[in-house]
């Protein structure tokens, strides 16, 4: 079984898309994170789903209606781990990351 792994900067965005969407409607943020960590859930089973972005990086792409989320993550085979570098919203313009 491969262990998933949030780093803190994701851990930030989680905090961040939930804080915006608390000031919205606090059962869509209760149900976004659900949502996002039932599909990040998914690469326990299949690592190789998301979106290559480079030889290291891929995407997950979560979808939420006409909208969702994106997930950066890398294969850690190493460790038998996945690595979450980030979460954004699919109408943020890029990921920070580091």
């Amino acid at each position: 079984m491969v262990k998933i792994v949030y780093t803190q900067n994701a851990i930030n965005d989680l905090v961040r898309l939930t804080d915006f969407l608390i000031e919205v409607d606090i059962k869509a943020a209760s149900e976004t994170i659900d949502l996002i960590e039932d599909a990040i859930s998914i690469l326990d089973r299949h690592p190789l789903v998301g979106r290559a972005v480079d030889e290291e990086i891929r995407e997950l792409v979560i979808s939420r209606g006409a909208t969702g989320y994106v997930a950066l993550y890398s294969v850690e085979e190493h460790k038998n781990a996945i690595l979450i570098l980030a979460i954004r919203h699919q109408r943020e313009a890029g990921f920070n990351f580091n």
